[in-house]
């Protein structure tokens, strides 16, 4: 039996082709993984989004946790959370410009918590800052929410 050309090695057309066709694979599994980021992301902003159904007896237990836990380390702040800015009606941007009435850009979930800190911590000294935690590409990115009870 006589080993041919054909047999050992492929034209320039069927390697093209297989070039092509690994690079196609590699792009649908690269757009699998996107799809599932993309419903795992639109998935958290629909749950942040929403009411967070924990009732004001339970968010203040867990609040009174968190600060006792802080302050046996010392500390006089505490990031209480951290959101995608997609949950503020502008992005953050009234949040990062420090514009009064940037509290109307809340919903959901941060919503929740500045109005539970509004009724129940304000009045006892707390202060509550939002701010932007992180610039992807120069540009507004999470926005986080730090409680503090120091000195100014």
């Amino acid at each position: 039996m006589s080993t041919t050309i054909d047999d050992v090695l492929p034209t320039a057309a069927d390697c093209r082709k297989k070039s092509a066709e690994q690079e196609a694979e590699r792009a649908a599994d690269y757009a699998r993984r996107y799809a599932v980021v993309e419903a795992e992301k639109k998935a958290l902003l629909d749950r942040l989004g929403k009411g967070s159904g924990v009732s004001d007896e339970q968010r203040m237990e867990r609040a009174a946790a968190i600060i006792k836990r802080a302050v046996s380390n010392g500390l006089t702040e505490v990031e209480v959370g951290r959101f995608p800015n997609a949950l503020f009606t502008d992005k953050g941007r009234a949040i990062n410009q420090q514009e009064a009435g940037w509290e109307s850009t809340l919903t959901g979930l941060p919503k929740e918590l500045y109005a539970f800190w509004k009724q129940h911590l304000q009045p006892r000294g707390y202060r509550l800052k939002f701010q932007i935690a992180d610039w992807p590409g120069g540009m507004p990115g999470d926005i986080s929410l730090s409680l503090s009870w120091g000195e100014r």
